[in-house]
């Protein structure tokens, strides 16, 4: 029966929550995202190589380097203090790199993976190699970004110690996402002629038409339920500035991995070329860790799980986590289990005799000699001038671990409210 009081009494109650948020939205400072200390080591036109500073004095002998992908920012993996992959495995004992693709414009079009995978992201390799004088790392891709590690780990293969992707999409031909069944239809070439680069908001849009009632909708209604409380609306605004914070994508890479990825299946299939060299997976010889979501609508379960096949590695290991794309890094679940499962298989195969600061050589270290560590750029294949610029002057390497980066750039996508 209708209670008028009752209605009234809500109402009220309403009214008050309504005014609290108010009063927390228009007293939010900068959102905060992305704050474990970490400073620049090397640069690359846009390109930026972090290094996070220790927590522990004792690290693993062999870096970690991360490669987030590049229509995304990679902050999504330190998105809070309470929520950050990255922190928990600095906890462990991890010495993490991580690379951030920056924000490409005009001039960058024509850019191509060539230039992401044989440029930019070994060089990274090559510069943490020769800083730690070993002759292969650690490598963690997300996503796309774990797209371009197994590639990276076919084709140098001697630089890889061990491989961790996450997420990662390697057989396109799959009909559970429904990106997948889109990307077979569009007109990549006109797209990529017509607009030069794609522009970041074209991509985040295609996203949130995956689920519109949810991402569009939904919790924004449920939002109403905790406006009132200060944290939660720092959280809420924390992944809400990451799902829009969206870099445009650079056209002739974008063109290719759609092209050839996407609606070819090239890599999957064992016909995809990077620079004129056919990347097979089963060069991948090193250990491998794959990680994947079992609720992941942007890259399902069934695009992720062929890598363990396809990959030549004697030594390979499949792990499932409850939850989405993004929410296998924002979920307090996964805070307790994610790092800490990384970390243990990364250390059971990262074992060395010495720490990589000792001078002494030993065949599990595989440290290089002095002489060595001179000829590492020798070594990478010359990438396409004509399509970007060489710095003249990329490495910043600090000589104080403690110094602290004040040039670090906020960045924004998440999945507690993708659910994803």
């Amino acid at each position: 029966m209708f209670n008028q009081k009752d209605m009234i009494e809500d109402f009220q109650e309403i009214s008050k929550k309504l005014v609290k948020g108010f009063d927390i939205l228009t007293q939010l400072d900068e959102i905060d995202v992305g704050t474990t200390p970490k400073e620049v080591v090397y640069r690359e036109d846009k390109m930026v190589l972090y290094r996070y500073h220790r927590v522990k004095r004792e690290v693993s002998p062999i870096p970690l380097l991360i490669t987030y992908a590049l229509v995304n920012r990679q902050y999504m993996m330190d998105i809070q203090n309470d929520r950050s992959i990255i922190k928990n495995l600095l906890k462990q004992g991890t010495d993490i790199y991580i690379i951030d693709w920056g924000y490409p414009d005009r001039k960058d079009r024509y850019l191509t993976m060539e230039d992401y995978i044989d440029g930019y992201m070994n060089n990274c390799v090559d510069f943490i190699r020769k800083k730690h004088r070993l002759k292969a790392i650690n490598l963690l891709g997300v996503c796309q970004g774990g797209t371009f590690s197994a590639i990276y780990s076919a084709l140098y293969a001697e630089k890889v110690k061990n491989l961790v992707t996450m997420v990662t999409p390697i057989d396109f031909d799959t009909e559970d996402g429904l990106l997948n069944i889109w990307a077979r239809h569009m007109d990549i070439d006109l797209m990529v002629d017509s607009y030069g680069n794609i522009p970041g908001d074209f991509m985040n849009l295609g996203f949130l038409m995956l689920k519109p009632f949810m991402l569009m909708l939904h919790k924004y209604v449920n939002f109403m339920d905790f406006i009132d409380n200060d944290e939660a609306v720092k959280n809420f605004m924390r992944m809400e500035k990451w799902i829009f914070d969206s870099p445009d994508q650079t056209g002739e890479a974008f063109r290719k991995f759609v092209k050839e990825l996407y609606q070819e299946n090239r890599l999957a299939k064992g016909t995809f070329t990077l620079g004129g060299r056919p990347v097979d997976l089963k060069k991948i010889s090193m250990p491998l860790l794959n990680i994947y979501a079992e609720q992941d609508h942007l890259v399902p379960p069934s695009s992720s799980i062929p890598l363990n096949d396809l990959a030549g590695s004697k030594d390979k290991e499949l792990i499932a986590f409850p939850g989405g794309h993004i929410g296998l890094y924002v979920s307090s679940q996964t805070q307790k289990t994610l790092a800490p499962a990384v970390y243990k298989w990364l250390s059971e195969r990262s074992q060395s005799d010495s720490r990589h600061t000792s001078g002494t050589k030993t065949k599990t270290d595989k440290i290089l000699s002095k002489k060595e560590s001179k000829t590492i750029k020798k070594e990478s294949p010359p990438v396409n001038k004509n399509n970007r610029a060489t710095s003249k002057d990329n490495s910043v390497d600090s000589k104080d671990d403690s110094a602290v980066s004040k040039d670090d750039k906020a960045v924004k996508k998440d999945d507690q409210t993708v659910s994803v």
